[in-house]
């Protein structure tokens, strides 16, 4: 999204996107504190991250590690050496009155991705840091509360090059840092919970022109259409204020959904405001080779690559691989019911269908359903042993109850009905019961066998075969 109008049919978009990604460890980044969402305010702190006096910072080994599967992830190279610095500002919800981060030795550096719009987009950077906690507004009348849970909780800030000029490729390049990093193990990515949070930098230039115009930032977008929605709106402020000669002044942004508006919050600072410098209680992080090779062995097929073989090699619709690619587990869950036998497409169809539905009624839940049960029935309904209708009811006897297909459906009656005196008496009945439908079949109203082959499904309780019932009908009203 560009903007409409005139004015901003004028201008080209440039946007720059820092993305702060929450890295799935069980405690903070320089202590023991949990890092769990949903906690009672203030519950998960600790004398080094409310920044007591003494108190000394710890680095986890297990956020270099997932820190170095998101570099890998995004095709960063690592660097053997990067150094934790203080970031010194001031705000009420930073104990320490600094911010650990890293500034000119970051874990990695020059990452590209070519997205589906043809869009290449570089990564400037991908850095270490804790988090703040949160300043909350809403619980105290008239005064401003502080949680200082996350205070402390591991980050990866991952920086653009500002290569981006529209808001729907900013969503895609988004989407894209989510399902890579989600598949690699790295956070669960909820911008519901805070795990990824964006900040958008944007300004307007002249189309032709290659010199960069002041930029603004856009704070802690936490959805992906707020995000398109606020780089939109900010867009279109650059332009009108551009065309009516006024400055732009950099400074920090704020997107008000309710009101849909971007607002000011405060004066942008630049890096040499943060008065950077090493941290004297961190030594700095030396990775070997070894590690770095060591890690990139263990990383998983990435969604793109496992999209192109879902397609290539499986056969699924391009549209269902994408969506196969959302979510890990129900990537693997589909690549096991392949696995056990079942055909690529088929299993993509009920994938997505039945296993996805009744997951999206039961968040978080593992699927109780064996892959090889359901590459089982899946096999059954191509045999015609059961039909589609009465494999979709095993199926759900199987994620309640639990069994295998075929017994389930020798005991429920299921078991599809091919015989051709059973057949005949269904359709007889049938035709009785709709005169009108049969005498207009009859004279070339063909769309009608559909509806009668529907009936008898029906009568038979599902047990019909409808490919021998859409035959008998065919045949017995004469048509050709």
């Amino acid at each position: 999204m560009t903007g409409t109008g005139a004015v901003t049919e004028r201008y080209e978009l440039v946007i720059g996107l820092e993305v702060h990604v929450q890295l799935s460890t069980r405690t903070k980044l320089f202590c023991r504190c949990s890092t769990a969402f949903g906690a009672a305010p203030n519950a998960h702190t600790c004398p080094v991250c409310l920044g007591m006096p003494g108190a000394l910072p710890v680095p986890n080994p297990e956020a270099v590690l997932l820190a170095t599967r998101a570099a890998l992830a995004l095709g960063c190279e690592v660097q053997e050496r990067s150094v934790f610095a203080r970031k010194n500002y001031f705000y009420p919800d930073l104990p320490k009155g600094y911010q650990i981060s890293q500034f000119e030795l970051p874990l990695a550096l020059r990452g590209r991705v070519t997205l589906a719009s043809g869009a290449s987009v570089g990564i400037t950077r991908i850095h270490m840091e804790e988090d703040a906690g949160k300043s909350v507004h809403d619980k105290v009348p008239g005064k401003t509360a502080i949680d200082l849970n996350r205070a402390g909780v591991p980050l990866a800030e991952i920086v653009s090059e500002p290569d981006l000029r529209s808001g729907a490729d900013a969503v895609a390049y988004l989407k894209w840092l989510r399902e890579s990093l989600v598949f690699a193990g790295v956070s669960e990515c909820s911008m519901e919970e805070g795990s990824l949070r964006v900040d958008a930098n944007v300004s307007a230039r002249l189309r032709g022109e290659t010199a960069f115009r002041t930029r603004t930032e856009i704070k802690n977008l936490n959805s992906f259409a707020f995000a398109e929605r606020a780089i939109a709106l900010e867009f279109k402020r650059h332009c009108a204020m551009h065309d009516r000669g006024e400055p732009v002044v950099q400074q920090t942004m704020l997107y008000d959904q309710a009101n849909d508006e971007v607002r000011p919050a405060r004066s942008k600072e630049e890096s040499h405001d943060y008065r950077y410098f090493p941290d004297p209680d961190l030594p700095p992080i030396d990775l070997t080779a070894a590690f770095i090779a060591a890690v990139r062995a263990s990383m998983p097929e990435s969604p793109t690559a496992r999209r192109m073989r879902y397609t290539n090699t499986l056969g699924v619709p391009a549209p269902d691989a994408d969506a196969l690619t959302t979510d890990r587990a129900l990537a693997e869950y589909f690549e096991a019911v392949v696995r056990a036998g079942a055909d690529g497409r088929t299993a993509a169809n009920w994938t997505l269908g039945e296993v996805q539905a009744r997951r999206n009624e039961h968040p978080g839940a593992a699927v109780p359903v064996p892959a090889a049960n359901l590459a089982a029935l899946i096999a059954l309904v191509a045999a015609g042993t059961v039909s589609n209708t009465a494999g979709k009811q095993v199926f759900a006897t199987m994620w309640r109850e639990g069994g295998v297909p075929k017994a389930i459906a020798e005991r429920d009656g299921l078991i599809q009905v091919g015989d051709a005196d059973a057949l005949a008496r269904w359709v007889d009945e049938v035709f009785a019961a709709h005169p009108d439908e049969l005498a207009r079949l009859k004279a070339g109203e063909r769309k009608l066998v559909g509806v009668l082959v529907g009936q008898v499904m029906k009568r038979s309780g599902g047990k019909a075969d409808p490919k021998k019932v859409n035959q008998m009908i065919s045949e017995r009203a004469g048509l050709g």
